[in-house]
């Protein structure tokens, strides 16, 4: 019938707080496995070829982390959706042929009584 073009909130960009939220968790989750692979590095006995996977870990994972953590809402960007109607001209009623073409209008001075 007609089309109407609306903002919607999925194509807004994420809040500052949501962004900041959304950058927090993942770098805790990457500096959480960090940690895990610092602790399985020292724990695990005896040592061998997954001591050096657990070290590797422990060392790149920071740089990941920062890495990560920076990618903010620059990385995907969002276009928003202009909020106007979009809707058809609605269809016109035909003009008799009797109906004027030009409406004209007189005005007679009012009188001033002062």
């Amino acid at each position: 019938m007609f089309t109407r073009k609306r903002q919607s909130t999925t194509s807004l960009p994420p809040s500052p707080r949501d962004d900041e939220s959304t950058r927090f968790r993942k770098y805790m989750l990457t500096m959480g496995i960090r940690v895990a692979c610092l602790i399985l590095m020292v724990v695990v006995h005896p040592y061998g070829w997954y001591t050096w996977i657990f070290a590797t870990g422990a060392i790149v994972l920071p740089y990941i982390a920062v890495v990560i953590a920076n990618v903010g809402k620059d990385a995907h960007e969002t276009r928003a959706i202009s909020p106007e109607l979009a809707l058809p001209e609605p269809p016109r009623a035909p003009i008799a042929n009797d109906t004027p073409q030009v409406i004209r209008i007189s005005e007679s001075p009012t009188e001033d009584k002062t």
